[in-house]
């Protein structure tokens, strides 16, 4: 039972605007790897995507459903994204990576097998992989961010491109 209206929740920004900033920083570093890495921001999108999926991050779902949308991805890839493995939608490169960051998502439960890690090599290279882990590790961190403090889902808007 969600008793999200029985006690308000701290402020992270205003109460530790200094770790807030380095966190901003660290997506920041992590997005302009993956750049440099030529991963595409779609499949950013997808990683962010499925790992509030699993986390169960209303706020961060809301977010990067609404970006991806905003940036091109299909209705159809978005609905069917928690079943990806049961679908046709995904090229094995988006397998592969999805893979990887259910892998780190739950990292509980058996760590990074060596057979994802090994799929994931196939399809990147080591810069790519590298910009993949940080991009699940942050959203991971954004999604247990966003929880703890009861993000409220439904205000956010993508930034319109020019």
């Amino acid at each position: 039972m969600n008793n999200s209206a029985s006690i308000s929740r701290v402020a992270l920004k205003k109460s530790t605007p200094d770790v807030s900033a380095a966190m901003g920083s660290l997506h920041a570093a992590a997005v302009s790897a993956a750049q440099d890495a030529k991963v595409e921001p779609e499949l950013l999108e997808l990683i962010r995507i499925r790992a509030s999926q699993i986390n169960g991050c209303a706020f961060c779902l809301d977010m990067h459903t609404k970006d991806a949308r905003a940036a091109g991805e299909t209705e159809q890839r978005v609905y069917a994204l928690n079943a990806w493995r049961e679908t046709p939608f995904f090229t094995g490169r988006e397998r592969a990576a999805l893979a990887l960051t259910e892998a780190v998502t739950l990292v509980h439960d058996g760590q990074v097998p060596d057979a994802v890690y090994a799929e994931a090599a196939e399809a990147f290279d080591e810069t790519q992989i590298a910009a993949l882990i940080w991009a699940a590790t942050v959203i991971n961190a954004y999604n247990r961010i966003a929880i703890a403090t009861r993000m409220v889902p439904g205000g956010y808007q993508p930034t319109p491109k020019n």
